[in-house]
């Protein structure tokens, strides 16, 4: 049977994979407008705005990426107590996503990331966060919420943005529970502590996050991706290594074997989100039955689809269909 076929049975059979997400939540907030001129002031574009948009970001972002894939998804995190925090549940209420899993600190912002773009050219990015660890107190509340959540989900996701949540003893705990009820675990990593990653299905990290954990010189080519896998293995013990290697696709490493797929992109616009969607692509489509690499070939198409558009996007299953069709 195709790929296709695969996934139009997958389709067919009406079955939404239920995926529990637990990450660093955040809004992604837009700045539109054009610039002709420098300020006179400093040697800066003069942006004049046409229009503002909000949208989520971070694991909501990946969030996003399932309902569009056609997940059952449930999401557990942190939010401020704030008007951010309000707004951040309320587009989560509209996509249909479970969110009583997301606590709030009171001591802490919703993480908010605004982009001011010129056409299409991203002027400048600001943050508004804080990224202290969690309180004991919060890690427990939030442990306690999730526990029942892992007994229904098919498959669990941590998308780490180092913003606070993760923890070694609280990502270990996670990692636990899920695998006490026979749960696979994909993560998305953040900084140079692996370790805390210790017992997940799949660790998925891009060529710079892989080089800088592994402490490896450079990664250019499949032995180096091999060679850098080598000690992300021996701390995690993890089954399956995917690198997102930009241009030149991504790598599927497990212990015994290490296979590039080329990517599948014919236009860049905004790689932003791109590694979400990769995640949720190979999240959805391996709790929907498909193999590693089968969910990883997909995914390929998935990121190809959203890096052609601007700001963060996700894709469906059809249009994952009409990319692989058109690319053959």
């Amino acid at each position: 049977m195709s790929i296709i076929d695969k996934v139009r049975s997958i389709q067919k059979s009406g079955k939404q994979p239920s995926i529990l997400v637990i990450g660093d939540i955040m809004i992604d907030h837009y700045i539109w407008g054009g610039a002709t001129r420098l300020s006179p002031e400093a040697p800066v574009p003069i942006v004049n705005v046409k229009k503002e948009t909000t949208t989520l970001g971070g694991a909501g972002n990946l969030t996003q990426n399932l309902v569009s894939l056609g997940a059952k998804v449930m999401l557990g995190g942190v939010k401020g107590d704030d008007e951010a925090g309000k707004q951040l549940i309320e587009i989560l209420s509209n996509e249909g996503v479970q969110s009583d899993t997301i606590i709030t600190d009171i001591n802490r912002p919703t993480t908010i990331k605004t982009r001011v773009l010129a056409g299409n050219q991203q002027i400048v990015r600001i943050d508004r966060e804080l990224t202290d660890a969690l309180t004991i107190e919060l890690e427990d509340e939030l442990l306690n919420k999730l526990i029942a959540h892992i007994d229904e989900a098919d498959i669990v996701v941590l998308s780490d943005y180092n913003k606070g949540l993760f923890s070694p003893a609280f990502t270990q705990k996670v990692i636990k529970a899920a695998n006490d009820r026979q749960k696979k675990v994909i993560i998305d990593p953040k900084g140079l502590n692996y370790e805390k990653y210790k017992g997940a299905f799949i660790i998925k990290p891009n060529k710079k996050e892989l080089t800088e954990a592994a402490k490896a010189e450079k990664i250019k080519g499949i032995d180096d991706v091999r060679e850098a896998a080598k000690a992300i293995f021996e701390q995690t013990n993890v089954t399956y290594l995917i690198v997102t290697l930009s241009e030149e696709g991504m790598a599927i490493v497990s212990k015994d074997d290490c296979k590039i797929l080329p990517v599948k992109a014919t236009e860049v616009f905004d790689v932003t989100g791109a590694g979400d969607t990769v995640l949720a692509a190979i999240a959805y489509f391996i709790a929907s039955g498909l193999s590693v690499e089968e969910a990883c070939d997909l995914a390929n198409h998935a990121a190809a689809i959203v890096i052609r558009h601007i700001g963060s996007a996700t894709t469906t299953i059809d249009e994952i269909i009409d990319d692989i069709n058109n690319t053959r």
